[in-house]
């Protein structure tokens, strides 16, 4: 045993644990968060002996006689100005990595009372956060230094002055909790007699399964239960979409794998030792076979079937106009092929989920993006009616899409609904890596014409999107792949086809941006070189052609009068014209899954204890839903946002609203809460909350659009649309960027720090994605670690600022738009510009090739 004082306590605690283990599973000080254990994220940083360590990085031994320091053991003034600051700042989206960061400032600022920003990006290098950019964190950090330096008081708050009305930055209501590492995720939980599970994968992506051997893996010690594909009650194969069931809960013998993170066993066991014991006993008899690398592989015409279907999932067509004849009739034509990988989400919790037996049924706490799709998914494999399957959201440490597929959840109801016991199944950080789909790796050849005078006449496109071993939403994603490849300009003769090609590499599936950030980022590129050709600057040329409203998009679309990508593009004309070397890029992004189909936001308020309690399934995954609908709430109700409560979503309660996915929800279900807020208010008319205990009131907000493919002449693609419009300031000497404007429409504003907070993490993400991100695989098997991923960390985080603008004309939502995938589009076309103009030389593959931020010359990283 190794004694060590803990938050001011002594302790002893046993030789070979892990520190992180320890503190989370003996001591239960779930603020330390384990979100990688190879010492790559930060999230379990806590000080010993007054220095930040990473605590997965210690065994206890490591500790006899010194002093470790977690956020629970900070003083109460302490935990006071932390979480005043980081919510003041508006640092707080996810949250998952929110604690280790304060423990980094609280290292800095106790031996530093007066850092510099450099100084401050230098003392957090070790903790990554994928949703905010840094920014509002190092403001964070610098503001709390100024309350220890001048000993100011952070009470009474002045956010609480603010009445939550829309526009006003209020704080985010979840962000105390998390700061201080109080709101619980998913592996936060730990209940009475819960079991452990785990999955076996197979040891090559593609193997046929001859016989898997469970028998002395069942007999292990600890062990409770082994399942196989012929133990599974429900339907076998899963799917996001209902018509797209081809993912196998489970390989059965006599079956081909896919891809490496298929599972062929489950194992429940009374430790997570034990269950990882037991997964070495399993014996599985295979034969490995070639994979299929490539869609180009996949597409041979002797390649064997990845599926009894054959390896296309999907092909979309978009086509309108005279394309052939304006291209060939142009004065000027470009043609370029742009290959771009796949991507790893990264956010920070790892996938995890918690099952238990609930009467006749099942109840699972989990950390996705949509209850009800979980629900949906687990009663089938099941083989429930879906009212027998109950799913409760925890707080979710971030998904980009990536938390849109059953990953852990299915699997945690069959061992809980076999074991008749609570079961926790959590992604080690590499499984995470390997399993969950990733955005689409593309080929995308673009052409794209203009005339003389640089007005665009006509493009054609052809996507070959590599979905992987499944579909996931590789459908969707291609589809609107296709719907935004001619960018946000005015013309309408367009030849778009689309094929979405199974592979055996991980599947591709939502992704921040989905498929927009591919097929923009060729259009964009190629719209640099035509400026050339006709004698314009990039501004003039995008300027020259930018939507305006009335015009007709080349979807057919009429642009509404909200439209805004012309004052985006004025915003920053005086920056680009001054700058010695800059690059720029605009996008546009739906609101809305759109495109015909079924698109619903639903929300529920009821009054309890003099409270307005709002239920809606929207998941939080970082971008202040809760924070969103109160600011509805009170501003349609004509409350003060102390009086509303926003429960987490939750089957048993919450209408179905549908997934946080194409940004959607402030949109959607804040169109639904506006309307229930209406009733609300209405009902209010001479009486107080009091007088309304137990009423109820509901709303929802159903989306029509058109079909891909509708014969009307200018067919409704999507609700909403929001433009962006990024400028990228480069120093033309040493080719590092010196700072980025990110100029965005939303409409209108319903927090200006939430808002500022998700276009700078966007930018990041974009940055990344533009110059050191990387998924390398080696015969469809992952080789990154989360260190090796080449993810931006503060220091490398240039100045952004961020501006935003919007007409906001509609009344829905009060004129909101969506904004958490556009701002992830913009800024890697524009840093590609730049480095054009710099050098020369066109980058057509990602991430950009001979740049200062290379892997082989880290400077700018």
């Amino acid at each position: 045993m190794t004694a060590f004082i803990l938050n001011g306590l002594k302790v002893d605690a046993p030789d070979d644990l892990n520190l992180l283990e320890y503190l989370r599973e003996e001591a239960r000080l779930t603020s330390v968060k384990n979100g990688c254990s190879e010492g790559a994220c930060g999230a379990c940083m806590v000080l010993v002996d007054g220095k930040a360590q990473r605590a997965c990085l210690f065994k206890v031994s490591r500790l006899e006689g010194k002093s470790v320091l977690t956020v629970e053991g900070l003083s109460d003034r302490e935990k006071n100005v932390f979480a005043h600051v980081f919510g003041e700042a508006g640092a707080v989206q996810c949250g998952f990595c929110i604690p280790g960061m304060v423990m980094s400032a609280k290292a800095l600022l106790d031996k530093n009372p007066a850092p510099s920003r450099a100084e401050i990006k230098e003392a957090i290098k070790f903790n990554v956060c994928r949703c905010t950019g840094y920014v509002k964190i190092e403001k964070a950090v610098a503001m709390a230094a100024e309350y220890w330096r001048d000993g100011l008081k952070q009470t009474p708050d002045d956010h609480q002055k603010l009445a939550g009305l829309l526009g006003e930055p209020i704080h985010r209501v979840d962000a105390a909790a998390k700061v201080l590492g109080l709101g619980l995720y998913t592996d936060d939980l730990k209940l009475p007699g819960m079991l452990y599970g785990r999955a076996l994968r197979p040891a090559a992506p593609r193997v046929l399964i001859k016989k898997i051997d469970v028998d002395e893996a069942k007999k292990a010690p600890g062990v409770i239960a082994v399942m196989l594909a012929g133990d599974i009650p429900g339907q076998r194969f899963l799917g996001h979409l209902p018509h797209t069931h081809d993912w196998p809960a489970l390989i059965a013998e006599g079956e081909e794998t896919r891809y490496i993170g298929d599972a062929l066993a489950l194992v429940a066991a009374e430790s997570k030792a034990a269950a990882n014991a037991a997964l070495k006993l399993i014996k599985v008899d295979y034969e490995e076979l070639k994979p299929l690398s490539s869609p180009r592989l996949a597409l041979a015409e002797d390649a064997p079937k990845i599926h009894p279907r054959g390896n296309i999932l999907q092909v979309e067509k978009l086509y309108r106009g005279h394309p052939e004849e304006a291209i060939k009739n142009s004065r000027y034509v470009v043609s370029n092929t742009f290959e771009l990988p796949f991507t790893e989400h990264a956010f920070l919790e790892p996938e995890c989920a918690v099952a238990l037996p609930d009467g006749d049924g099942v109840m699972l706490y989990t950390g996705g993006q949509s209850v009800y799709d979980e629900r949906r998914e687990c009663a089938h494999v099941l083989g429930l009616p879906p009212e027998k399957v109950r799913v409760r959201s925890m707080l979710v440490g971030g998904g980009f899409g990536g938390k849109e597929d059953m990953s852990v959840q299915h699997h945690a109801a069959l061992l809980a609904w076999k074991t008749r016991a609570p079961v926790k199944v959590l992604l080690t950080r590499q499984e995470s890596i390997n399993i969950h789909p990733k955005r689409h790796a593309m080929n995308v050849e673009m052409t794209t014409a203009c005339d003389e005078k640089g007005r665009l006449t006509a493009m054609r496109c052809r996507v070959v999107a590599d979905t992987g071993a499944y579909a996931s939403l590789g459908g969707p994603v291609l589809q609107r792949a296709c719907t935004h490849a001619a960018g946000p300009y005015n013309y309408q003769n367009v030849d778009i086809i689309g094929t979405a090609v199974y592979t055996n590499n991980p599947p591709g599936g939502a992704f921040r941006g989905f498929g927009v950030t591919q097929t923009v980022y060729a259009t964009e590129c190629n719209l640099n070189q035509l400026a050339a050709l006709a004698g314009l600057s990039d501004w003039k040329i995008r300027h020259l052609n930018a939507l305006r409203p009335g015009d007709v998009m080349p979807n057919g679309q009429i642009a509404d009068d909200g439209t805004a990508l012309e004052e985006t593009l004025l915003s920053v004309k005086e920056e680009y014209e001054k700058a010695p070397l800059a690059g720029i890029a605009c996008a546009l992004k739906n609101s809305g899954v759109g495109v015909g189909l079924p698109d619903a936001g639903r929300c529920r308020l009821e009054i309890i204890d003099g409270q307005a309690h709002v239920f809606t399934s929207a998941a939080c995954i970082g971008q202040g839903m809760a924070t969103v609908l109160t600011q509805m709430v009170a501003t349609y109700a004509g409350l003060d946002c102390r009086q509303i409560t926003v429960a987490p979503p939750d089957t048993k309660n919450s209408p179905d609203s549908g997934t946080t996915t194409a940004s959607r929800q402030t949109l959607f279900t804040g169109e639904a809460a506006r309307r229930a807020a209406l009733k609300l208010k209405e009902a209010l008319a001479g009486r107080d909350l009091a007088e309304l205990e137990g009423r109820e009131f509901y709303a929802e907000y159903l989306g029509e659009t058109d079909p891909m493919g509708s014969p009307k002449a200018n067919p409704v693609s999507h609700i909403a649309y929001g433009y962006a419009t990024h400028l990228v300031l480069m120093n033309p000497e040493n080719g590092l960027i010196e700072k980025i404007i990110a100029v965005h429409d939303v409409g209108r504003v319903v927090n200006p720090q939430a808002l500022e907070g998700q276009i700078e993490g966007g930018v990041v993400t974009s940055l990344g994605y533009a110059l050191t991100e990387d998924y390398p695989l080696k015969d469809c098997v992952p080789q990154a670690k989360f260190a090796s991923l080449g993810l931006f960390k503060a220091p490398a985080v240039p100045p952004i600022e961020t501006r935003y603008l919007g007409k906001a004309c509609s009344i829905l939502a009060g004129g909101a738009k969506g904004v958490g995938e556009i701002s992830a589009i913009p800024a890697a076309p524009a840093v590609q510009g730049a480095y054009y103009k710099r050098d020369g030389l066109f980058r057509a593959k990602l991430p950009l090739e001979n740049t200062p931020y290379s892997r082989k010359n880290p400077a700018g990283a």
